[in-house]
């Protein structure tokens, strides 16, 4: 007997599947009017993908960042930790790590489960600004602060997830990858991804997970069947029944669909018997038990209720009977691709410029703060352990159609192609520990400015920076889209919390004026 194809199904039209195709366009256009930049929109029901669209450059095979999407791949690790015996869900936290258990005894540190982190119910208080770049991140959870003691109350710390990741390393010697390799990934047919990295090596668990959306559909179809894909048995049914069960109150969150309750790192939603994998920016997989359904999203919408209420706005209506014809009056739906830069003159200044080196000063502001300037948007570096930044020695060399920059930053060399023919190139290049393809173009605004637009496709966000000649000084006006200070917004909260009272104004000042810390001019000298 032939073995099933790991990929997904497809149905000739959304109405065999029982979607409604105006349903599905009024929903795209909700997205535009709602100003939702939308990256990928996948639907599935009944086990076929009945509706995809994507903005160019963006597709259902390009990885993207997850956020805290990231956090339910943790628990389906923790679910398969569980099913083989190595650990239970009252398992003590400090166990795994009795060495650095203290001298003078905590009780609250000894109450402490597996359960209490899959639960976000743990009880310690992390500070948000800790240092990543260092190897401690286990220390510093043990020995951080409590908030409470441990079952108390739901509190949303995603070192909670890392420390789930940092016991299966304990106790099986693997990452998080390795171990879901032969367990989820390669049974659904899934191509190793790419995972943010403490300095020792391991998934930082919360946040960091690059994957496709075609994949994260994978997951999240298994997940929505019971955990079968394909008609085999692959994440144990037991264990998935519960992580997307509601386990503990989450009415402390402030919007509708995050104050419903919370299972194993899966959010319960508004909707009865629909629950989600999120990650910030409005990443979401989103199941619908009693419609045998599936939504997948990538956005760049730091609003996640708003995003939420835009797609909550179409269900249930969404759903219809099986047709066996498609409509006449079916809407063609599209997405608009991402802009670029539009053809320009060129500048009598690249003659000058070909092959020469321009240097430039750290700033001691930026690497205090910790934002150093990057070719990165400010939303990939802000957690990573090994940060970018401190953009040097910069080269360019221009072509008939085309200009390629070369730069230093941190200990990465890297060169990137940007079409000034008012046509993106595609360009790899690593920053951060991570992988990156650039989508980019350039044009003259005037002789002595230089605009370039490059969209990192594993972000959320797009980097544009602005070169400004005056004789044998240079300088870089660097900004992103969206700006730093919408994405700041989305840790405003989280880094206030985390510090005095006293200091919560200081905060909100800052991020008030990121956009002027972070995306300062870069001053520097053409060699």
């Amino acid at each position: 007997m032939a073995a099933k194809s790991k990929e997904i199904p497809v149905a000739k039209f959304p109405e065999q599947v029982g979607m409604d195709s105006k349903e599905i366009a009024a929903l795209v256009k909700d997205f535009k009017d709602s100003e939702i930049e939308l990256h990928s929109l996948m639907l599935y029901r009944h086990g076929k993908l009945a509706f995809e669209c994507h903005a160019a450059p963006y597709g259902r095979d390009v990885p993207h960042t997850m956020f805290s999407v990231s956090k339910s791949f943790v628990s389906i690790a923790v679910g398969f930790a569980i099913s083989e015996g190595l650990l239970s869900l009252d398992s003590k936290v400090i166990d795994f790590f009795p060495e650095m258990k203290p001298e003078k005894k905590d009780e609250w540190l000894e109450e402490m489960t597996v359960f209490h982190l899959l639960t976000m119910t743990a009880g310690k208080r992390v500070n948000y600004l800790s240092d990543k770049s260092k190897d401690t991140w286990v220390s510093d959870f043990i020995n951080e602060k409590w908030d409470y003691e441990p079952g108390a109350q739901f509190s949303y710390v995603s070192e909670n997830t890392y420390m789930c990741g940092a016991i299966i390393k304990k106790i099986t010697g693997l990452g998080v990858i390795d171990f879901l390799m032969p367990r989820l990934f390669e049974p659904l047919g899934i191509s190793r991804p790419t995972w943010e990295l403490d300095p020792g090596g391991q998934e930082a668990g919360g946040w960091g997970l690059f994957i496709p959306p075609y994949d994260l559909s994978k997951v999240a179809m298994c997940v929505l069947n019971g955990g079968v894909y394909a008609g085999r048995q692959v994440i144990p049914a037991d264990y998935i029944e519960m992580a997307t069960t509601k386990q503990v109150d989450s009415e402390n969150n402030d919007n509708a669909d995050s104050c419903v309750g919370y299972g194993f790192y899966f959010w319960m939603n508004q909707m009865e018997n629909s629950f989600r994998m999120d990650g910030m920016f409005s990443q979401f997989a989103i199941c619908f038990k009693d419609y045998d359904a599936l939504l997948v999203c990538t956005c760049s919408e730091i609003n996640e209720q708003k995003t939420r209420d835009c797609i909550f706005r179409h269900f249930p209506q969404m759903f219809i009977g099986n047709k066996r014809k498609a409509p006449d009056d079916a809407p063609e739906t599209v997405l608009e691709p991402m802009p670029n830069l539009e053809a320009a003159p060129r500048s009598v200044m690249e003659q000058f410029l070909k092959g020469k080196v321009m240097q430039f000063r750290k700033s001691t502001l930026l690497n205090t703060v910790g934002f150093p300037t990057s070719v990165l948007p400010i939303a990939v570096v802000f957690m990573s352990a090994e940060r970018s930044g401190n953009i040097n020695n910069i080269v360019f060399d221009f072509g008939d159609d085309e200009c390629v920059m070369a730069w230093d930053e941190g200990k990465d060399h890297n060169m990137i192609k940007c079409g000034m023919d008012g046509k993106p190139r595609r360009s790899r290049f690593h920053l951060g520990g991570i992988d990156f393809t650039a989508v980019s173009t350039a044009a003259w605004i005037n002789e002595n400015e230089l605009e370039m637009w490059i969209r990192p496709l594993e972000s959320i966000a797009e980097r544009r920076m602005r070169f400004v000649f005056s004789g044998k000084n240079v300088t870089i006006y660097p900004e992103s889209v969206p700006s730093s200070k919408t994405m700041g917004a989305g840790v405003t909260g989280p880094v206030s919390s985390a510090l005095p009272e006293a200091f919560s104004s200081t905060v909100a000042s800052f991020m008030d004026n990121i956009d002027n810390i972070i995306d300062a001019p870069l001053k520097g000298k053409i060699l």
